[in-house]
């Protein structure tokens, strides 16, 4: 490949000062990821609820009647069918970002979002089987449109940010799936106590039929309905954002009109440079299915979609079991005990105090030290710390499990952090900046359609060793959890660090540094 000399627009962006712009940028991407935090996790909040209303069975079992469970099968559809639109919309949306533009198809995904989260709480018939299958279609197309918000997210971010803070910006992106999670809780915790106190009921230990309350069929309507109000309030400001510049240069050629919209967002005059945009834009046209880009970028490829892959399995299977694994950390109460809106109100509550403590702190100190430490050492001790908290977890399961459940909240709490000050955030910020500008939405999309893969691991296979609540299929679930996390940590040499350099000198379309790059 020939030098591409610098352009005049690329270097302004990487040399910004951080300004009012970014900050901007940072808002409105990341209220869109508050947005797919909430609504991915809200449903763990809800599930059980859904179960006591719609599959009680008045016949005992070993002589004791239980409170209404979803069956397995009903539960990791309606907890994973979200995911496998995510996967799918990351794949679609991720494809059409590189093909018509990072902004033209933005605001598409948040539409989707803001249509199917109302619907989400909608239901036609009042048999399980309508409710939950209505309940899945639109979870399905919700996940569809979050999925798109990762690539685009993180693209749009990257091409945005100057060099020095990059990671950090795209990290306080990703950040706010913590809020979200924490307002996952807080929404379903605040509205299932004033639900409570209008409509108090017996435990069911007391009296099976009156515990479950006929008015908590509006309360998981209105915790899933309620992920449609912060994208309703972002989508006007995303349609305000202009396409980047590296997309508007680099792909669709057009020098002038990229000067135009980044010198009226940094407020300074930048020189087009139409020839050399044109001769940039010729030096990098190889696409993704070629052997150039393999040569260039495959074992980068293989890095990011490998660890996402092995960390989502991981992180969902934390987030989306932890309504199990509360009883046993003695955050709730067994399901006899208490009545229905009383289980949502632990559970959430729960999950809120997880999410405070362990989840969101994890976000913010990578943020802070991302530019310092860089993205690959955070990876590697996120990896090795979960996989280490993980494997005592299991191994010393029952003893923690029946004599010290603080430590075990602990240690529970810490795999959080790490996963968050760890993989979780670094896998979405290296494929933002390794790939070259032409597949970068792609190539992110790719690597996060394989954690979601993961993730559906997770809901579909991990989760089912945890409904029962069996302390041996629960140990062997965690040691499980914690080899996949070292496969990560092995997984994670395959990258390179990306700290302090122009999005350009990484993917090598600079011309400077493309050689035996991968």
């Amino acid at each position: 490949m020939s030098t591409s000399p610098n352009l005049a627009v690329l270097d302004a962006l990487d040399k910004a000062r951080t300004q009012w712009y970014h900050i901007t940028a940072i808002v409105i991407a990341g209220m869109g990821f508050f947005t797919d935090a909430y609504d991915l996790f809200c449903i763990s909040t809800v599930s059980k609820l859904l179960g006591r209303l719609y599959y009680y069975d008045n016949q005992p079992h070993n002589g004791k009647l239980k409170p209404g469970k979803l069956p397995q099968n009903v539960n990791n559809f309606v907890v994973g069918v979200a995911l496998i639109g995510t996967l799918t919309g990351q794949l679609f949306f991720g494809w059409l970002g590189d093909v018509l533009g990072r902004k033209r198809v933005y605001g598409v995904t948040l539409i989707l979002m803001i249509l199917c989260a109302i619907c989400s709480g909608l239901s036609f018939g009042s048999t399980p089987k309508a409710v939950m299958g209505t309940l899945c279609f639109f979870r399905f197309w919700l996940g569809f449109g979050i999925g798109g918000d990762y690539p685009l997210s993180a693209t749009i971010m990257s091409e945005y940010a100057n060099k020095k803070t990059r990671g950090a910006f795209i990290a306080a992106v990703f950040a706010m799936q913590g809020v979200g999670i924490i307002f996952a809780g807080l929404v379903s915790m605040t509205l299932s106590a004033i639900f409570l106190s209008f409509f108090p009921a017996p435990p069911f230990s007391s009296d099976h039929i009156r515990s479950t309350q006929p008015e908590a069929d509006f309360l998981w309507r209105i915790v899933l309905m309620l992920g449609a109000i912060p994208a309703l309030i972002t989508y006007y400001w995303r349609m305000k954002m202009p396409e980047t510049a590296r997309y508007t240069a680099l792909i669709a050629g057009n020098a002038k009109q990229a000067a135009l919209d980044m010198g009226k967002v940094l407020e300074i005059e930048i020189q087009a440079e139409q020839e050399k945009v044109s001769q940039f834009k010729s030096a990098n046209e190889y696409p993704l299915l070629s052997g150039e880009f393999f040569r260039r970028h495959g074992l980068h490829l293989i890095g990011t979609t490998s660890t996402w892959f092995l960390l989502d399995i991981a992180f969902y299977s934390q987030n989306l079991t932890q309504k199990d694994i509360f009883p046993v950390m003695h955050l709730t109460s067994k399901a006899e005990n208490v009545n229905a809106l009383k289980e949502v109100l632990q559970t959430s509550k729960a999950m809120f105090i997880v999410a405070l403590c362990g989840t969101f702190p994890g976000y913010w100190v990578t943020v802070l030290l991302i530019e310092k430490m860089g993205r690959y050492l955070i990876q590697l001790v996120g990896f090795f710390m979960m996989s280490a908290l993980m494997l005592i977890m299991g191994i010393k399961y029952e003893y923690l499990k029946d004599s010290n459940h603080m430590l075990f909240a602990t240690l529970y709490a810490l795999t959080f952090f790490f996963a968050n000050f760890g993989p979780n955030s670094t896998t979405f910020v290296l494929p933002a900046e390794l790939f070259p500008t032409r597949v970068r939405s792609t190539c992110h999309a790719l690597s996060a359609a394989a954690g979601k893969a993961g993730a559906i691991v997770a809901a579909f296979v991990v989760q089912g060793y945890t409904l029962d609540e069996d302390p041996k299929k629960i140990k062997s679930a965690i040691i499980a959890l914690a080899f996949t996390n070292m496969i990560g940590f092995f997984c994670t040499f395959l990258v390179t660090e990306t700290k302090g350099k122009s999005l350009e000198e990484i993917s090598g379309e600079d011309g400077k540094s493309a050689e035996g790059r991968a």
